[in-house]
């Protein structure tokens, strides 16, 4: 099991990013959060094996159809072993 924060700037608030996001993630069963931040960024974590992480990270990139990616930061942490996936 692996552990990725991932920090998306760009136009990713209001065009359904955090939505998407845990559709996504519960789809290839991975666990975390997503949450906006005060910035106009979007944060998440995402934990689960480490195929699955990785496609979310990829996804991050791109995000929902009406999302503008400008950057994308990526952290390595600890996993917590959280049990499912939540928008905060």
């Amino acid at each position: 099991m692996i552990r990725r924060r991932v920090v998306v700037s760009g136009t990713v608030q209001g065009v359904f990013f955090r939505d998407t996001c845990r559709r996504t993630a519960e789809a290839r069963g991975v666990a975390g959060w997503v949450r906006n931040v005060r910035d106009g960024s979007v944060e998440a974590v995402f934990e689960g094996d480490p195929e699955s992480v990785q496609k979310l990270v990829e996804w991050a990139h791109q995000g929902p159809p009406a999302a503008v990616v400008d950057a994308v930061s990526v952290t390595e942490e600890e996993p917590e072993g959280l049990p499912g996936f939540e928008v905060r």
